[in-house]
């Protein structure tokens, strides 16, 4: 769904870098299905010089046949991160996760581990599914993304785990509003209200609101309940006053006779959620 942010890049190259020099690497694809496996650092180097050039499955598999045969060396505690990567890098996220989960398990006090959390969250973001399917996996991502800003609220990866959790919340608006529509089509209205009410309340930060407060407003008139019609128009009125929404749903105002008690006007220069919200962060 995304690219992998530069800050997610960076621990393999940490992880090299953090590896003792060593001598020259063999070929990953040229190592033998029997016999001793080949020295520890060769099956390291191996599974570097696979990740350098994107052969991640390579990767995966020197990095695995490292634990395998060595799991009491020190590579294997760099081994194990790195498979996580290389199975992130092959959008095989479920086995990423779990590959991730047993080294937070295994080492939670491990130099990087806020970078495993971070991939980890990752991961999940990842399967995110669009808004017409079940949105669990939304969910998941914002729990393990959330777990990021918790744990380690004053990094880059908090940051970026603060964006997508916005987005995450923009998402399952969007899956409500979806179903709100529905539900307002087949005239099934109170099932609508709920809907269109938990946008305006759970996630007034998305850019949703605006579309649900205007679908509260027609689904109103179509239960003539004029008076919640109004009061609800007037809220999109003063929070914004210049989207197409509000100008929509002012003109059925208009023509319910409603215009006269005290809605505002539509203002196409008015300053709207977004408006206020941007002034408000810079």
């Amino acid at each position: 769904m995304i690219q992998m942010p530069s800050l997610a890049r960076a621990l393999p190259l940490l992880l090299c870098l953090a590896a003792p020099l060593l001598g020259g690497c063999g070929d990953s694809d040229k190592d033998k299905a029997t016999g001793p496996a080949p020295p520890v650092e060769v099956l390291y180097n191996n599974g570097l010089d696979a990740l350098n050039a994107r052969r991640f499955s390579s990767a995966t598999d020197q990095f695995n046949s490292l634990e395998q045969n060595y799991p009491f060396s020190s590579w294997a505690v760099n081994a194990q991160v790195m498979q996580g990567y290389s199975l992130y890098q092959q959008n095989k996220y479920t086995d990423a996760i779990a590959a991730l989960d047993r080294f937070i398990q295994l080492h939670p006090a491990h130099r990087d581990i806020a970078y495993i959390y971070y991939l980890r969250g990752l991961s999940y973001y990842e399967q995110i599914a669009d808004i017409e399917r079940d949105q669990k996996g939304t969910e998941l991502a914002m729990a393990a993304l959330q777990e990021v800003v918790v744990r380690f609220p004053n990094t880059a990866f908090a940051n970026d785990s603060r964006l997508k959790i916005d987005l995450c919340r923009d998402h399952l608006a969007g899956k409500e509003m979806e179903i709100g529509r529905y539900y307002q089509k087949q005239h099934l209205y109170q099932s609508a209200l709920g809907r269109f009410q938990r946008v305006v309340d759970a996630y007034q930060t998305t850019a949703h609101v605006p579309e649900a407060l205007a679908r509260l407003v027609e689904v109103y008139l179509a239960l003539g309940l004029r008076e919640q019609a109004r009061k609800t128009a007037a809220v999109l009125g003063y929070n914004d006053p210049g989207s197409d929404w509000y100008e929509e749903t002012y003109g059925k105002l208009a023509a319910a006779g409603e215009v006269a008690q005290g809605l505002p006007a539509p203002s196409k220069g008015a300053r709207g959620f977004l408006g206020r919200a941007w002034n408000t962060l810079f």
